[in-house]
């Protein structure tokens, strides 16, 4: 369980508030659970009741194991007096409890000294406990004796175990509010082992002195040291970064989000942060009043309202600093087939020391780049790719990766993967979000000679149906899918968008990888999709679908193939140089515009005409010599173009 600082918590909310999800998240990290059932099975006419029951059923995993309590209300509290200290018990809810409580075949019964066994019982419970339980003291009083013997029981209840539990949580509309947090937390000291130094040649932008680069070797383990190193995200105040002012829109905060001490919750349904709605086509529109020459800037004017959108101006700017994230993660089993063995880790080892397509694309754009090992996925043909503990840590690390690039003042992160096998998790994933036949969208197999490889393609698509065959009565879930069919760099990926929604940070999508994360969040935070730009589709089939579903236009056609990040980067130039032509340009004169300042009559450099001269007079152009240091762009950034800018 997330969870520093106490061992028992009480969950309460109204009816469909979504307390039992809520509660259910805080023990996902916990290998085995006991879910402690009070409420009985009711009247067996009773088909939506037993629909209730059948789908709190469903969601448990099958490592849970599922104990019925309602034959006996005096049990539960004997359950948790013998709990062992390495035990996580689920307890839902108490407001079955209390209904057994009251039925007169369990009359006479002291139901005010059970509630107290009850309590006394959480108060010494050495093992993690979390409890569900309705708040019905919002509602009207019934109107029924038994109604009000409910009431009253049950408010009871929730005080006895609200005053025995260490934390309390209320759950409103699916948002948890905490009121009762620990009395004191404790930070886990973090073990000198757990930072690697970054290479000699690596330059990195200056980040908060409370923020370190974690080591992500180690996130396919338990847990990763991300979580202890890197600062919360609870309403957090970003520190002003050069050329930021405080109103600047690309300094917003982090909007409040559900925290269990130091760890972030990651659940469906989160309410995240929208672009502004209005931004976008005042910029737009504005773009029809300027000085130019022609029609305009055609399909590019998209960028324009993508990026007013997003900086909540009709004027906006264009992106300054820029960092690149290249994931990679290799994918087991037939996903990887006809993929050179060690090549995804050579581009990796290339990216980070500051050579190759997509380091040397980054320097001239002056873009930092930052190199992040996930951990490598299981043949999802035979087994899950990642275990449950692994998706929540990448999630919670992506989400970190966004707000680390946030806290320095980036403006614009480039997504990117590369890694042997994400294709066919890519189509993987589109087919069990949206239905894709996996050998639609699953891209020709090319090897190092330019040769199509349609033995290992089959064997690729023969990969993913067995996966979809193996979990066709799995659920559906955005976790559930990283899990079984996404791997690492998918989860990661997944974890950086919501992040960087979290804080209003823009996204390029650049590849396959990308853009299954933007599907898989959809369930997670819808919003996060309206924060992601796609440049160009590259011809890839799983790229074109995923961008259909979720809305993307791509801005160009270019059918770029120089890997993931690099074909973005490529574009990044076109894309500044839209932003800042709209936002220089003034309005046309005829619309109201004042005429740009030019030289003035006579001046040095004015033109004059020779009617009645036989040969025209040319001047000589002015010549710039060339700088020592020879050719290539110059960066006014204070974040320095960083070739080999790695996690860890």
């Amino acid at each position: 369980m997330s969870v520093d600082g106490w061992n028992t918590v009480l969950v309460l909310g109204g009816t469909r508030s979504g307390k039992s999800e809520f509660a259910e998240s805080l023990v996902t990290d916990a290998p085995v659970v006991r879910y402690l059932a009070t409420a009985p099975e009711g009247d067996p006419e009773d088909t939506e009741w037993a629909t209730r029951l059948a789908a709190h059923r469903a969601r448990r995993p099958g490592s849970w194991t599922t104990e019925e309590t309602a034959a006996e209300p005096r049990r539960l509290a004997d359950v948790l007096a013998s709990a062992e200290p390495n035990e996580t018990l689920l307890v839902d809810d108490l407001g079955g409890w209390v209904t057994v409580l009251l039925d007169p075949d369990h009359q006479p019964a002291d139901d005010v000294a059970t509630i107290a066994e009850l309590a006394e019982a959480i108060r010494t419970c050495s093992a993690r406990v979390v409890l569900v339980s309705p708040e019905v003291g919002l509602s009207l009083v019934p109107t029924t004796p038994l109604g009000r013997a409910f009431t009253d029981a049950l408010g009871a209840a929730n005080r006895a175990v609200a005053d025995a539990c260490d934390a309390v949580a209320l759950v409103v509309a699916g948002q948890p509010v905490w009121l009762k947090p620990a009395a004191t937390t404790t930070q886990p000291a973090a073990p000198a082992t757990t930072t690697t130094p970054a290479p000699a040649t690596t330059t990195t932008p200056a980040a908060p002195a409370t923020t370190t680069v974690p080591d992500v070797a180690s996130l396919g383990d338990a847990e990763p040291t991300p979580e202890v190193q890197l600062p919360d995200v609870l309403t957090h105040t970003p520190a002003v970064v050069p050329n930021q002012e405080p109103g600047n829109p690309w300094a917003a905060p982090t909007m409040a989000l559900p925290m269990v001490a130091t760890g972030l919750v990651i659940q469906p349904g989160m309410e995240l942060p929208m672009p502004d709605e209005y931004a976008g086509p005042q910029a737009v529109d504005r773009l029809a009043t300027l000085d130019v020459p022609g029609a305009g800037l055609g399909v590019l004017d998209r960028v324009v309202g993508f990026a007013a959108a997003t900086q909540g101006t009709s004027t906006p700017q264009a992106w300054g600093s820029v960092r690149v994230l290249l994931l990679h993660g290799d994918h087991a089993g037939g996903a990887s087939a006809g993929a050179v063995a060690g090549e995804s880790a050579r581009r990796a080892a290339q990216a980070r020391a500051g050579r190759g397509a997509l380091a040397r694309l980054a320097a001239e754009s002056g873009a930092s780049l930052q190199v992040v090992d996930t951990p490598v996925a299981a043949p999802m043909e035979d087994q899950p790719a990642l275990s449950a503990e692994q998706v929540e840590s990448a999630l919670r690390y992506g989400w970190r990766l966004a707000e680390q690039a946030a806290d320095a003042g980036v403006q614009l992160l480039v997504l990117g993967a590369c890694g042997a096998g994400t294709e066919a998790a890519a189509a993987a994933v589109l087919a069990a979000t949206a239905g894709a036949e996996p050998p639609a969208v699953l891209g020709r197999v090319i090897t190092d000679s330019g040769e199509i490889d349609d033995a290992a393609w089959m064997i690729r698509c023969a990969a993913v149906r067995d996966a979809l065959h193996r979990t066709r009565r799995s659920s559906r879930g955005a976790k559930d899918i990283l899990a079984e069919l996404g791997g690492g760099d998918v989860a990661v990926a997944t974890g950086v968008l919501l992040g960087a929604t979290a804080r209003r940070v823009p996204v390029l999508l650049d590849g396959p990888v990308g853009l299954a994360a933007g599907m898989v969040s959809r369930d997670l935070a819808g919003q996060a999709r309206h924060w992601c730009l796609l440049a160009d589709h590259g011809g890839h089939p799983a790229v074109r679908l995923a961008a259909d579903v979720l809305g993307l236009t791509p801005l160009l056609d270019l059918r770029l193939d120089l890997g993931e990040g690099a074909n973005a980067l490529v574009a990044l130039p076109l894309l500044r140089s839209v932003l800042a032509l709209a936002a220089a340009l003034p309005v046309h004169p005829s619309l109201g515009g004042v005429e740009e300042p030019g030289p003035a009559p006579d001046g040095p450099e004015s033109v004059h005409a020779e009617p009645d001269s036989a040969e025209p007079d040319f001047a000589e152009p002015d010549f710039v010599e060339p700088s020592p240091a020879g050719p290539g762009p110059t960066s006014t950034s204070d974040e320095q173009p960083a070739s080999g800018w790695r996690a860890g």
